[in-house]
Parts: C-alpha cells; structure tokens; sequence
C-alpha cells in the first residue's frame, strides 16, 4: 500500500480547476494507492501565512508527497526524494518584472525544482517553458496531462444557427474578452460567460451591442450543465498552460475555436477551429466560419470526440500510479527513509 498526501492550496473564490484536476485523479486510483488530501490553512498571500503553510506541510508527510499546484515553495519544507511537484505554467514570470520576478522564480520556481524527486507539467509546452526559465534538467521533467472529468459526458444539442450560444471561460486579462467583444460585433449570438465581468468589460460588451449574461462560482454540476446548453466554446485565449476548457467541450460534443498558440493547439489536437488570439478579424472570421460551416462544425465536433479519449481519467491517474511507485521503489532503497504510518 503506497500513501499519497495531495498538497492544496486554499483556493480563491473563483479558482478551483485544480482541485477538480486531482480530484478526477484520486476518483481514479486503484486499490494500492491510498490518498489524503491536505488543504493549506491560509490562501498564499503574504509572507507569514506562506511560512506557516510551509511549516504545515512539513508536518503532514506520508510515503509519497504531491504537490499538486500553485503552493510550489512548499516543497522547501518537504522531504525531496519523495516529493512530487505538478506545475501548471509559468505564468506569473511573464507578468512580474525586475526584483519581483527573480524573487517569485527563486522561491515558486528555481528551489522547489531542485527539492522534489519529479517534477510533473500538465502540457509539453510548460514543460518547454520551465526548462527555458529555470534551467531545470529535463529528465527530471515528466509529462502528464489533465484529466477530463467523468461528468463531462455527450449531450444532444440542436445548434441554434440563427443565434448560437457562445460559451466563454473566465474573465481573467489572459482570457482575451475585450478583443473577442470586438470581434463578435454584430453577430447574432448570446455570449455566456463564467465569471464576473469588471466594469470596464461591462462597459465594452455593452458599447459592442454584444447580448450576454455573466455567472461567477458555479458549482460542479452548473459548470456541466452551461457546456451541455451552449452551441459552441469561444476560447481564445492568450496564455494557458493546458486550457481545461477545450476537453470539456470536447466531452460534451461542442465545436470549439481557441488560440493557435501555448498549449492549445497541443491539447485541442484535431477538435478545434484555430485562430489568432491578437487578431480581431481572425476571431471573427472563425466564430462565422464554425456558425455557418455545419459539415465542418460536425467535423470538429467528432474529430474532438476521439481526441478526449486521450485524457480519460483512468488514463491520466495510471501515469501517476507510475511516477508514485518509481518513487517508493527508490525510496525504499535508501536507508534514510522512514516511511510514516
């Protein structure tokens, strides 16, 4: 029996797609992996509540530690050849400058690459990126994507053609709503989004006649429910180091238009329209392309049908499965370790 303790951060309000990544995972493990899941006792926000999460951690070890994400430095505190850590992007070193950056890409980034047994990333291309900022050795490096949740599942649609209902993730500045307000301009459509619009995108949604309504915090079971309502995913976004929303999509037998660029087309594979997130015309001329193109809309959706197949969650939790007992086997061989009950 190998013991796995899920390392978690204190999520924000409107954040929670890690959690509901190894969550997949855990509802995915086989018999011989038993998992606890230890959610940090502060957000990470501050020095003080960092340390004492840090220090926290140090005392909630069991045979194998998994940081799952986001809570990178508290690896620092956590025993190094039986610590896994998953990062998710580099996000956070393209948005810091100057003495800001080299002290987050210390502490969140350089430091606990070099205190885990494996480092794990969620697409080739943070992989990529993480070798680029950090210099971290590759073969420390393994790949494993996230998971599509087993709620995600087909569900029968009749495309509204007239005026489809475009469903847009997040509100984020990596997101890209301002430019997707632009280029929806007068295309008859209704634009779902998940999250809480600030008044400045209120306004532009409004200045752009763009019909929409805007939900933030929905619940698992409302999240399915907005994929299995929509025509269509609008995701166009500018940075993702996965980009989740594309195999949720996928699952539930939607077209989706997303970025040709980071992850995505990595992810999408054959089951997306691709388009140039920095180019208005090139959204648009997308949206019209996948609404107007019903042989071709049908396409994407069944080509996105075989894709998602890549990231079942039984198939991402054995990859798993795999790292935990190489570390345990390792482990085990060194007379230092002491595995705790």
């Amino acid at each position: 029996m190998i013991q796995v303790t899920y390392f978690q951060r204190r999520a924000y309000d409107s954040a929670f797609s890690v959690e509901r990544v190894f969550s997949s995972v855990r509802n995915s493990l086989p018999p011989g992996i038993q998992s606890k899941v230890r959610v940090s006792r502060f957000t990470s926000r501050g020095v003080l509540r960092r340390l004492y999460n840090a220090v926290e951690a140090a005392f909630r070890q069991s045979h194998i530690n998994h940081i799952t994400g986001d809570v990178h430095y508290l690896a620092n505190f956590l025993r190094r050849e039986i610590t896994v850590l998953t990062i998710h992007d580099c996000r956070s070193l393209h948005r810091l400058t100057g003495i800001r950056r080299q002290i987050v890409k210390l502490i969140w980034y350089t430091i606990p690459c070099r205190r885990t047994a494996l480092i794990t990333t969620i697409s080739d291309f943070t992989r990529s990126e993480l070798i680029a900022c950090t210099g971290c050795s590759p073969e420390n490096i393994r790949v494993i994507p996230d998971p599509v949740d087993r709620d995600f599942t087909p569900s029968s649609h009749a495309f509204n053609q007239a005026c489809p209902t475009l469903l847009f993730i997040g509100i984020g500045s990596n997101k890209n709503l301002e430019r997707t307000v632009s280029a929806l301009r007068g295309i008859p459509c209704r634009l779902r989004i998940v999250g809480q619009p600030t008044a400045a995108q209120r306004a532009a949604l409004e200045a752009n006649g763009i019909h929409f309504s805007a939900k933030a915090r929905l619940s698992d079971d409302q999240v399915v429910a907005a994929y299995g309502s929509c025509d269509l995913l609008l995701f166009p976004s500018l940075y993702e180091g996965f980009g989740l929303p594309i195999i949720e999509a996928q699952a539930t037998g939607r077209a989706v238009i997303t970025s040709n660029l980071c992850s995505m087309p990595e992810v999408a594979g054959q089951g997306a329209h691709f388009v140039d997130p920095l180019d208005v015309n090139s959204i648009r001329e997308g949206v019209l392309k996948v609404i107007g193109d019903a042989p071709y809309r049908q396409r994407l959706i069944e080509n996105g049908f075989r894709n998602v197949t890549r990231f079942s969650a039984e198939t991402i939790a054995k990859q798993y499965v795999e790292i935990y007992e190489e570390i345990a086997r390792t482990a085990r061989g060194n007379s230092r370790y002491r595995p705790k009950a």
